[in-house]
């Protein structure tokens, strides 16, 4: 325990004025995501409390928040739904946080952090944009009395403009007007940390002095007045929550990866995708034992603590406790709000998440088409599959778009050196010239969808007698691709059947073996694979002296001197 608090260091001031401001903050931020994915209200504030402080304890980014987010919330919904489990049933909840844990814990532990780095921007960017349509539509019965009808999520939009006529008055009104206080409280500096509670507050006592007759909360579910007690998963559940686990978990670290780089540690430690996907687990493991839903690294939860004045992790234990103390005494006014203020406040998030992926939105348009449509393909995905689908969808759009992306930057390029000895880079020739050696460096990853593009890039051998190409593969990847290795068996027979030869320069220890091992290098000849050294031109000029001396032996041979491009450097670094 010392050593705990020995490296939280001292609380400062400003740590408990920002957990105060976070802790009342996630008050309505967490009842109206439990309320849109169909969970108890109380479940959104207990996320806050056993999985907030245990995050705070164990997080590699030091000032990181975890608690519920609205995506994490409407993917286990889906989960659950799609299971065909209760999600009034507590059991149900705790195999799934558990699960989502685990599955959190053993990516921190086998170091799968870099595994979000293959989510793309562009997928992020739709996945974000149909959650945050998802949020909208899930509470347009709530903010106006309607339920718009339809399976999809744009069609529900459609059908809930179309039925204006249908919509409550006082429900809308009240909707209207949280989300009125709510812009109001934004314009006074000191309230916009709390603008959320501020709304939620006094339109919640404005319709109770007014006596307006609107479902309340107590309607829908019952808050008790007790810290959060012990739930035990349900195991039989196991086998049909296990993948939805993954996706959940998937959800909650893609959304916490950029915490990290986003807000850095105040004291100049260095964070951990990593250690942060293990203490989320951690986070979600405790929690999932305390009757809270699945967690993860909240963004404007974190920024909400770090603008109020956080400075250690005591700011996210001080949030966790307030909500504590806030459920053991005020839960009986929980009851009381309003669903219409619950919805105009989901509407604010929703809009809020929008507007806040403006500039991620056009920054995709602007790239490229093939960044668009995975962009948009994702977003439609997430407005009628369920989201774990979504999500499997948007990380198999993720790969295609880098295979695509990486077989379109491998290529050849020429080595060519002028007279005062400096090297160029310059483009591959259309053919190997005879009697001449040709240099061509390789820069790739060797993976199979871009081999079509490297044979068609190698220069033709159609007169390549007494020709030598050195291929310097420096720069491929340490992980060898066995088509790549049929490129070059194919290609080095081709040149060899033309009366010339292939020099491979170099090589990493990796390919040299499978070099060994698939015959090859028996095929390239004495001096055909030449390993890399620690000096960058050193495997270059042991491959050019090779190529000069075969070309030297052969009949009527001449070892080429004039062209300048085959010279080696005068000194190798």
């Amino acid at each position: 325990m010392r050593r705990l608090l020995a490296a939280m260091g001292k609380p400062k001031p400003s740590d408990a004025g920002a957990g105060l401001v976070t802790g009342l903050f996630s008050i309505p931020e967490g009842m109206a995501y439990a309320s849109i994915a169909g969970f108890n209200p109380i479940a959104g504030l207990y996320a806050g409390i056993v999985p907030g402080i245990v995050g705070a304890l164990t997080a590699r980014t030091v000032l990181m928040i975890t608690t519920l987010t609205s995506a994490i919330a409407l993917t286990s919904q889906s989960v659950l739904q799609e299971a065909g489990l209760d999600p009034a049933d507590p059991g149900n909840v705790a195999t799934l946080t558990l699960l989502a844990g685990l599955v959190m814990l053993l990516m921190g532990v086998l170091r799968l952090g870099v595994a979000m780095s293959f989510v793309s921007n562009a997928v992020m960017t739709g996945f974000s944009a149909g959650i945050a349509l998802q949020i909208i539509t899930g509470v347009l019965k709530d903010a106006t009395g309607y339920r718009p009808q339809g399976h999809n999520r744009l069609y529900q939009l459609g059908d809930w403009i179309v039925h204006i006529g249908h919509w409550q008055l006082a429900a809308t009104l009240i909707g209207i007007a949280t989300i009125l206080v709510w812009a109001l409280a934004r314009m006074v500096h000191r309230l916009e940390p709390v603008a959320l509670l501020v709304a939620m507050i006094v339109v919640s006592v404005a319709v109770a002095v007014l006596g307006t007759d609107v479902e309340l909360v107590r309607d829908i579910a019952h808050i008790p007045a007790a810290l959060p007690g012990f739930s035990a998963p349900d195991l039989p559940a196991v086998p049909h929550l296990l993948g939805g686990a993954v996706a959940v978990a998937l959800v909650a670290l893609a959304q916490a990866a950029s915490i990290g780089s986003s807000v850095p540690n105040p004291d100049g430690s260095r964070s951990s995708a990593n250690g942060d996907f293990a203490a989320q687990g951690l986070a979600n493991l405790a929690g999932g034992l305390f009757q809270s839903l699945p967690s993860g690294g909240s963004l404007s939860r974190t920024g909400v603590s770090v603008s109020a004045g956080s400075r250690t992790r005591w700011a996210g234990v001080f949030a966790g406790v307030l909500l504590a103390l806030v459920v053991l005494t005020c839960a009986p006014l929980a009851e009381r709000i309003p669903m219409p203020v619950i919805g105009g406040l989901i509407l604010v998030v929703g809009a809020e998440l929008i507007w806040g992926k403006r500039h991620d939105i056009m920054l995709v348009l602007r790239t490229s088409w093939l960044s668009s449509a995975a962009m948009v393909l994702t977003f439609l995905a997430t407005t009628q599959l369920p989201l774990q689908q979504a999500i499997v969808l948007g990380a198999v759009l993720s790969l295609l778009l880098y295979c695509v992306q990486a077989a379109r930057q491998t290529r050849f390029r020429a080595l060519t050196r002028d007279p005062r000895g400096d090297w160029h880079l310059a483009e591959p020739p259309e053919r190997l010239p005879p009697g001449d050696v040709t240099v061509l460096n390789y820069d790739g990853t060797s993976f199979f969808a871009e081999l079509p593009h490297i044979e068609q890039a190698l220069p033709r051998t159609d007169d390549a007698r007494d020709a030598v190409l050195i291929l310097v593969l420096r720069g491929a990847p340490d992980v060898p691709s066995s088509s790549m290795a049929k490129v070059i068996r194919r290609y080095a027979r081709e040149l060899h059947n033309r009366g010339g030869r292939l020099i491979l320069a170099g090589v990493s220890p990796s390919l040299e073996r499978v070099l060994r091992m698939t015959g090859i290098e028996r095929e390239l000849g004495p001096g055909g694979v030449v390993p890399a050294e620690g000096a960058v031109f050193a495997p270059l000029n042991r491959a050019m002296a090779d190529a000069r001396s075969w070309i030297a032996s052969r009949p009527g041979g001449e070892a080429p001197g004039g062209d300048n491009r085959h010279a080696p450097p005068a000194t190798p670094t």
